[in-house]
């Protein structure tokens, strides 16, 4: 879905559809970080996937941690390369998301909602990487960045419910940690509707496609069921199973995304 998000990027900044150099690149440069910096997170995380979830490949022995180590190194350094491959913008923004990401891996996950909105800033920020990528940025672009970012932020902090056993083990200051689950569920679902509620603004910002409802109108109704029971239940399964469908929302709504851009074409 990152490198999705980065060729609906370049598609609204161009006003047509990429050329092929940019959109394989653009993808590549964003699923290749994305994909690295998921490693990493697994290798510094796996005292606390030990407790939270011990059957991943780490805490299980399925995968020797020098191996992760290499693959994540590997991942990273080749979307930095491919970002090179764009323009300098690019190049630069790619090291700025890498080294939040080392960042979060190694210190900023312990912060909790600092943390978690660190995260959600490199989710959020494909839409403009793809903008940079054709030297065009409109204002859908940063609305529809926005909007990804709360939806994001609004997981993350859901996530923070499942996991608060083993994150008190180890002194990660989430919302569920600080605050107990119920007030990290209210916070969630509260971010959840701000995603809804931005989501109507990019027909007041550009002339977009009536296809963009359709989608976006789902994601809307999936993400305000997702807040309503994040609010009633915060048993680690009904929460693991809302970060689930919270995934198919969010690929609703770039679908959505895709679409609206479809009056610029």
């Amino acid at each position: 879905m990152i490198g999705l998000g980065v060729v609906i990027g370049e598609a609204i900044g161009l006003g047509m559809l990429p050329g092929i150099r940019e959109a394989i690149f653009g993808f590549l440069t964003a699923s290749l970080m994305m994909a690295g910096t998921m490693v990493a997170n697994d290798v510094y995380d796996i005292e606390i996937d030990k407790v939270n979830s011990p059957q991943r490949p780490l805490p299980s022995g399925t995968v020797k941690t020098r191996d992760a180590v290499r693959l994540a190194v590997a991942l990273s350094g080749t979307a930095i390369l491919i970002s090179a491959l764009l323009n300098l913008s690019t190049f630069l923004t790619a090291l700025l998301a890498l080294a939040l990401m080392v960042y979060y891996n190694t210190r900023g996950k312990r912060t909790g909602p600092i943390g978690n909105a660190v995260v959600s800033f490199n989710v959020a920020l494909p839409f403009f990487y793809g903008g940079l990528a054709v030297n065009s940025i409109s204002p859908l672009l940063f609305i529809f960045s926005v909007v990804a970012f709360f939806a994001n932020f609004g997981r993350e902090v859901a996530k923070g419910i499942a996991d608060v056993k083993g994150d008190s083990l180890r002194q990660v200051r989430t919302l569920a940690v600080v605050k107990g689950a119920k007030s990290a569920a209210f916070a969630s679902a509260g971010l959840f509707i701000a995603a809804v509620l931005l989501s109507f603004l990019p027909p007041f910002l550009e002339s977009i496609s009536w296809l963009y409802f359709p989608p976006v109108i789902l994601a809307d109704v999936g993400f305000l069921y997702s807040a309503y029971r994040l609010v009633g239940n915060q048993t680690p399964e009904n929460i693991r199973a809302v970060k689930g469908h919270v995934l198919v929302w969010m690929l609703l709504g770039l679908v959505g995304f895709l679409l609206g851009g479809a009056a610029l074409l």
